[in-house]
């Protein structure tokens, strides 16, 4: 078992947005947040979407209003089925990756 705290010795991957991956194409924003908004209150949730096709990629990011409803989350829907697809639940990471100034 992964421990939320753990998060706080990754250099500020904390956070209260989550990144939730291996959604079924058909998981819209409203079912995402249905399913989230158990853990605390969300602020915005996003279904990621192909420009040219509108049809989505997959995956999205939930945003809640504190870091303690996003670790709620994370430890409780991460390998859940969600609309028939067992979906990955991470801390979203910055764009560009951890890794923001390499020396």
């Amino acid at each position: 078992l992964s421990s939320p705290l753990r998060c706080i010795a990754t250099r500020g991957s904390c956070s209260s947005k989550l990144f939730v991956g291996g959604l079924n194409y058909d998981t819209n924003e409203p079912v995402l947040k249905n399913e989230f908004e158990k853990y605390g209150q969300v602020i915005n949730v996003r279904v990621i979407c192909d420009h040219m096709s509108g049809k989505s990629k997959g995956y999205g990011f939930v945003l809640f209003d504190s870091e303690d409803a996003a670790a709620s989350a994370l430890a409780s829907m991460n390998n859940q089925l969600l609309e028939g697809r067992q979906i990955r639940v991470e801390y979203a990471r910055p764009k560009g990756g951890l890794d923001q100034n390499p020396n």
